[in-house]
């Protein structure tokens, strides 16, 4: 699982333009992060279930985030749970990045790639998944309450155009 952390090291000189590996892109972090709604407040299981799925395809135990503000036509109260998030760093960044590339992506139904505007212009990327299901810590019993989440690839890079290059040479399949 080393690959994605040799190809950050490598991409000063694989990428160009760099006088410095420093100043080359880098991940700085990963954040998974579900909304559950106020589904949460109803059914603590239904929490539980999501909280525990995400503890074994991220490997670290989620976090829950409450709301910041009321809003009356949603029935939501400040400080209310509303989803649960994970933020990766290091070793378990990589190895998750490793497993989102190489084994899940590719598990997707009816997968043609990632669409460029999935890339923002400060050099983030966030990615929605419909399905937990694509990961393989997932078990055939869990299909029963299947739920999706967003995954944001935060770096380093000045740009969108930089950033496309810097998730192109990390593997990331992008739409032709």
């Amino acid at each position: 699982m080393e690959l994605t952390k040799q190809k950050q090291d490598s991409a000063y000189k694989d990428l160009g333009g760099y006088k410095s590996k420093l100043a080359a892109p880098r991940l700085t972090k990963i954040v998974i992060s579900s909304g559950t709604g106020t589904g949460m407040k109803k059914d603590r299981n239904k929490n539980e279930a999501i909280m525990d799925r995400l503890t074994k395809i991220t490997g670290q135990r989620p976090t829950v985030r409450s709301a910041k503000k009321s809003v009356a036509s949603f029935k939501v109260r400040e400080g209310d749970p509303i989803g649960v998030a994970v933020t990766l760093r290091g070793a378990r960044m990589n190895h998750f990045l490793d497993k989102l590339i190489h084994i899940a992506i590719p598990r997707t139904k009816d997968f043609r790639g990632i669409d460029a505007k999935a890339v923002d212009n400060i050099g983030n990327m966030t990615l929605g998944i419909k399905e937990h299901t694509i990961f393989p810590e997932t078990s055939d019993e869990d299909l029963k309450d299947v739920f999706g989440f967003a995954i944001t690839l935060v770096s380093t890079a000045k740009g969108k155009d930089e950033a496309l290059k810097f998730f192109t040479y990390l593997g990331i399949p992008f739409k032709k």
